[in-house]
Protein backbone atom coordinates (compact mmCIF):
# COMPACT_ATOMS: atom_id res chain seq x y z
CA UNK A 1 0.00 0.00 0.00
CA UNK A 2 1.30 3.44 -0.93
CA UNK A 3 1.40 6.30 1.58
CA UNK A 4 1.87 10.02 0.97
CA UNK A 5 2.00 13.36 2.75
CA UNK A 6 0.81 16.10 0.36
CA UNK A 7 -0.09 14.61 -3.03
CA UNK A 8 -0.56 11.27 -4.72
CA UNK A 9 -2.12 9.85 -7.88
CA UNK A 10 -4.07 6.71 -8.60
CA UNK A 11 -4.98 6.26 -12.24
CA UNK A 12 -6.62 9.39 -13.60
CA UNK A 13 -7.26 10.99 -10.20
CA UNK A 14 -4.84 13.16 -8.23
CA UNK A 15 -5.23 13.85 -4.50
CA UNK A 16 -3.83 17.10 -3.09
CA UNK A 17 -3.94 17.89 0.63
CA UNK A 18 -5.63 21.26 1.29
CA UNK A 19 -6.26 23.32 4.43
CA UNK A 20 -10.05 23.65 4.21
CA UNK A 21 -13.11 22.79 2.16
CA UNK A 22 -14.28 25.48 -0.26
CA UNK A 23 -17.80 26.91 -0.15
CA UNK A 24 -20.66 25.57 -2.24
CA UNK A 25 -19.90 21.84 -2.17
CA UNK A 26 -22.54 19.11 -2.32
CA UNK A 27 -22.05 16.02 -0.14
CA UNK A 28 -22.12 12.79 -2.17
CA UNK A 29 -23.82 9.65 -0.87
CA UNK A 30 -22.07 6.31 -0.87
CA UNK A 31 -22.93 3.60 -3.40
CA UNK A 32 -23.20 0.05 -2.01
CA UNK A 33 -20.99 0.85 0.98
CA UNK A 34 -18.36 2.70 -1.08
CA UNK A 35 -17.62 6.33 -1.88
CA UNK A 36 -16.77 6.39 -5.57
CA UNK A 37 -13.91 8.88 -5.84
CA UNK A 38 -13.55 8.33 -9.60
CA UNK A 39 -16.00 6.48 -11.84
CA UNK A 40 -14.46 4.45 -14.63
CA UNK A 41 -16.15 3.98 -17.98
CA UNK A 42 -15.25 0.29 -17.76
CA UNK A 43 -16.73 -0.13 -14.25
CA UNK A 44 -13.36 -0.34 -12.48
CA UNK A 45 -13.97 2.51 -10.05
CA UNK A 46 -11.62 4.11 -7.54
CA UNK A 47 -13.38 3.81 -4.15
CA UNK A 48 -13.05 4.49 -0.43
CA UNK A 49 -15.03 2.30 1.97
CA UNK A 50 -17.96 4.07 3.61
CA UNK A 51 -17.61 4.91 7.29
CA UNK A 52 -18.70 7.80 9.55
CA UNK A 53 -15.28 9.51 9.40
CA UNK A 54 -15.21 9.79 5.58
CA UNK A 55 -17.14 12.34 3.50
CA UNK A 56 -17.01 12.92 -0.25
CA UNK A 57 -18.06 16.21 -1.87
CA UNK A 58 -18.80 17.32 -5.41
CA UNK A 59 -17.76 20.69 -6.74
CA UNK A 60 -19.45 22.73 -9.46
CA UNK A 61 -16.28 22.00 -11.47
CA UNK A 62 -16.69 18.51 -12.99
CA UNK A 63 -12.92 17.94 -12.77
CA UNK A 64 -12.66 18.44 -8.99
CA UNK A 65 -14.10 16.88 -5.88
CA UNK A 66 -13.12 16.80 -2.21
CA UNK A 67 -12.55 14.02 0.30
CA UNK A 68 -12.56 14.61 4.05
CA UNK A 69 -11.15 11.99 6.43
CA UNK A 70 -11.56 12.70 10.16
CA UNK A 71 -10.71 10.73 13.29
CA UNK A 72 -7.52 8.79 13.92
CA UNK A 73 -7.69 6.09 11.25
CA UNK A 74 -6.65 6.54 7.62
CA UNK A 75 -8.96 5.66 4.74
CA UNK A 76 -7.88 3.48 1.82
CA UNK A 77 -8.43 4.31 -1.85
CA UNK A 78 -8.80 1.08 -3.83
CA UNK A 79 -8.99 0.45 -7.55
CA UNK A 80 -11.67 -2.18 -8.19
CA UNK A 81 -10.16 -4.26 -10.96
CA UNK A 82 -8.73 -7.78 -10.71
CA UNK A 83 -6.00 -7.22 -13.33
CA UNK A 84 -3.57 -4.38 -14.08
CA UNK A 85 -4.82 -2.60 -10.97
CA UNK A 86 -3.36 0.47 -9.25
CA UNK A 87 -1.84 -0.10 -5.83
CA UNK A 88 -4.06 0.85 -2.86
CA UNK A 89 -3.43 4.31 -1.41
CA UNK A 90 -3.57 5.10 2.30
CA UNK A 91 -5.21 8.49 2.96
CA UNK A 92 -4.35 10.01 6.33
CA UNK A 93 -6.92 12.15 8.16
CA UNK A 94 -7.27 15.53 6.46
CA UNK A 95 -8.96 17.30 3.56
CA UNK A 96 -8.04 16.47 -0.02
CA UNK A 97 -8.88 18.01 -3.34
CA UNK A 98 -9.47 15.34 -5.97
CA UNK A 99 -8.54 16.35 -9.50
CA UNK A 100 -9.65 14.27 -12.45
CA UNK A 101 -7.50 14.02 -15.54
CA UNK A 102 -9.06 15.72 -18.55
CA UNK A 103 -8.51 15.72 -22.27
CA UNK A 104 -9.27 18.19 -25.01
CA UNK A 105 -11.78 17.48 -27.77
CA UNK A 106 -13.09 19.90 -30.44
CA UNK A 107 -16.23 20.30 -28.29
CA UNK A 108 -14.16 21.29 -25.24
CA UNK A 109 -12.54 19.56 -22.27
CA UNK A 110 -13.94 16.30 -20.91
CA UNK A 111 -12.84 13.75 -18.33
CA UNK A 112 -10.17 11.44 -19.65
CA UNK A 113 -11.54 8.05 -20.66
CA UNK A 114 -9.93 4.83 -19.41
Amino acid sequence: MKTFNNSAAQGDCLLLKVDKLPEGLKQIDSENGQFVVAHSETGHNHCVKERPTVKLYASVDQFRGYLEVTGDQPAVLEHHRSFDTHESLEIKPGIYEIRRQREYTPEGFRRAAD
